[in-house]
């Protein structure tokens, strides 16, 4: 268990000095060794938000909201993923229920 924490302390590392694909790595194993980890889940899918890999951030945000669908957070993150795949319909839809969420 301490090798996941470890790992997942280092993609947070890079995560913050910009380097969301690394981090993205790291965070793929870390959810392979601790499937559930929730704060894992979620910085995985900021650093593949980050480095504009938009398909498996939207999966990813997905999956989140499988487990959590009031996650507001998620919502937002969703709404913006969208956006940015110019699809701004979906993203409406997500940005209003965000805002009924109180995000």
């Amino acid at each position: 268990m301490t090798d996941v924490l470890s790992a997942f302390e280092r993609a947070r590392v890079f995560f913050d000095a910009g380097q969301p694909t690394q981090a993205v790595v790291l965070l793929d194993q870390v959810l392979e060794a601790a499937p559930g980890t929730t704060a894992a889940a979620e910085l995985r899918a900021r650093a593949l938000f980050a480095s504009a890999q938009l398909g498996r951030a939207e999966q990813a945000v997905r999956e989140l909201l499988d487990r959590d669908p009031s996650d507001g957070w998620a919502r937002v993150a969703l709404a913006r993923t969208l956006e940015r795949q110019g699809r701004p319909g979906e993203a409406a839809a997500q940005w209003r229920i965000a805002d009924a969420l109180g995000a």
